[in-house]
């Protein structure tokens, strides 16, 4: 079982990996070894999760999702097999986390009462009154 949060935990059948060769700089060891960690999780199939946090989750990452519901994460930042293989789960977990939490309602913003835009306008007018008779008198000709 790979935690997600305090809810949520992902059965290890609801995940496949395929290990392919990788690109890019590494020498021999980029041709030899299959260091590229492609993750596969079953979307559709995964009893972990709540239909709500699924489609959020579509909504999240459209273009790693297939066509049989599976999300798919690439991991080769790493040389080495063990850590893209844990770069390719916790990039899994980080996105059903985001996946996971729900937002807060918005509070709707409510216009200041009639009352209260009097007084604001009145001050605001004698204010300007006061900066007004503090300037220096012109004098017309």
């Amino acid at each position: 079982m790979i935690p997600v949060n305090e809810e949520i935990q992902i059965g290890e059948n609801e995940i496949t990996e395929r290990f392919v060769l990788s690109r890019g700089p590494g020498g021999q060891n980029v041709n030899k070894n299959a260091t590229t960690v492609q993750l596969r999780f079953d979307l559709e199939g995964s009893t972990s999760l709540d239909d709500e946090v699924k489609e959020r989750l579509r909504r999240l990452a459209p273009g790693r999702i297939d066509k049989q519901g599976r999300l798919m994460i690439r991991a080769r930042r790493f040389r080495t097999l063990e850590r893209n293989r844990r770069d390719a789960r916790e990039r899994l977990v980080a996105l059903i986390r985001r996946a996971a939490e729900r937002r807060k309602p918005r509070k709707r913003r409510r216009g200041e009462s009639r009352k209260a835009r009097e007084r604001r306008l009145t001050e605001k007018h004698r204010h300007a009154e006061i900066k007004k008779l503090r300037s220096t008198p012109r004098l017309d000709d």
